[in-house]
């Protein structure tokens, strides 16, 4: 007699958990609704899914400026590393991602505020605190944190006036621009860099374009084949030696005669900092990691 293995069931997936839940509290549902909870319950997690990837792990960007020529060509989009910098500082020599404050506009100026004794104006755009740009976030609370219970200088862009000057007064504990009483438009947007020298070092780009830190030339092979310009308009950090304040960063583009960067606006708080490109998907002609991950080139 031939041996036969005994039927085994095939076990029925189980429901999505949307209809398990409605099952107990006695909700009856047709097929087709469960399958459209079941289609619900999918896109939820996976929507999820993404947006943990994006907050903590990667983001994709695209670079539209020629900043950072030869090393990253406008047009070229890549992965950033995030997840890693949880773990660890980035390097000297590193191309980095971070936030950078595009501008600063007044939307409204509450009555009877600081800002409105002042004479800060609906439509102005703040275009340096304390005598300094803004290039984050964090460094304007900071400054204003600094200022708490004193004045504070505002330097303004006015439509058909230009720049003006004005003082305003600062509540003691205040951090943000409503506690002046302005409501601000604040624009931020991705910026990618090269990074020169971290909080504590004093950075000079010296005779020839040449990088020095504390006095001495720096040899990161990424920086020190490079010519960095330093005879442009408005550039006022790191052309005579410039401390970088502790929990900042300087840096620069790699086409430095092309590129808005700490030689203007100062520093990037380490707060800022987002992660490292690693991986370029486009082009394809140049598909694969980059700055210093795996095989590639720092």
């Amino acid at each position: 007699m031939k041996w036969k293995w005994p039927w085994r069931r095939k076990k029925e997936p189980k429901p999505p958990w949307v209809v398990r839940l409605l099952r107990r509290r006695g909700v009856r549902l047709s097929r087709r609704a469960e399958w459209a909870l079941g289609w619900v319950e999918t896109i939820v997690e996976v929507g999820l899914a993404v947006w943990l990837i994006i907050t903590y792990v990667t983001v994709r960007m695209t670079v539209p400026t020629g900043s950072m020529i030869p090393t990253i060509m406008p047009g070229d989009s890549f992965f950033v590393d995030r997840i890693s910098y949880y773990f660890r500082q980035p390097d000297v020599g590193d191309v980095i991602v971070f936030w950078h404050v595009e501008d600063i506009t007044v939307r409204g100026v509450e009555s009877g505020s600081p800002a409105a004794e002042a004479g800060v104006r609906p439509g102005d755009q703040l275009l340096e605190l304390a005598g300094e740009p803004v290039p984050s976030t964090v460094t304007l609370r900071r400054r204003l944190q600094a200022a708490t219970g004193g004045r504070v200088s505002l330097t303004l862009l006015r439509e058909g006036v230009g720049q003006i000057a004005l003082e305003v007064a600062v509540p003691q504990g205040a951090d943000s621009l409503s506690d002046l009483g302005i409501q601000a438009k604040i624009r931020r947007a991705r910026y990618v860099k090269r990074l020169i020298a971290v909080g504590g070092q004093e950075v000079w780009i010296g005779e020839g374009g040449k990088i020095y830190v504390d006095g001495d030339p720096l040899e990161v092979p990424s920086i020190a084949s490079r010519t960095y310009w330093t005879h442009g308009p408005g550039m006022r950090y790191g052309i005579e030696p410039t401390r970088v304040p502790e929990g900042h960063y300087f840096v620069l583009g790699d086409n430095t005669m092309n590129s808005y960067d700490s030689r203007y606006w100062g520093f990037v708080p380490e707060e800022d900092f987002i992660g490292e490109p690693f991986f370029r998907v486009w082009p394809f002609s140049r598909f694969g990691p980059m700055n210093g991950y795996l095989w590639a080139a720092p």
